[in-house]
């Protein structure tokens, strides 16, 4: 995949929870991004297990169904 992000896990592949450079990957966006987003409480949910942060693919999939910023039927 360009930029050097790992290819996204299909949904069948991919476990309850994901890491950073997985979320990056699937997003588009460099894993910076992702922590600067946490840092600012706009992304996605985050969760802690123990140091390393976490992601619920399904928390991330419906804070992406929210992104919508435009009505799709005008």
């Amino acid at each position: 995949m360009p930029n050097g992000f790992p290819r996204p896990a299909t949904a069948a592949a991919r476990g309850p929870l994901a890491t950073p450079a997985e979320i990056a990957a699937y997003l588009g966006v460099p894993v910076k991004t992702l922590y600067q987003w946490k840092y600012r409480g706009i992304g996605p949910k985050v969760h802690k297990v123990g140091r390393h942060l976490r992601y619920r693919w399904r928390e991330v999939d419906n804070w992406v169904d929210q992104q919508t910023s435009y009505d799709l039927t005008a």
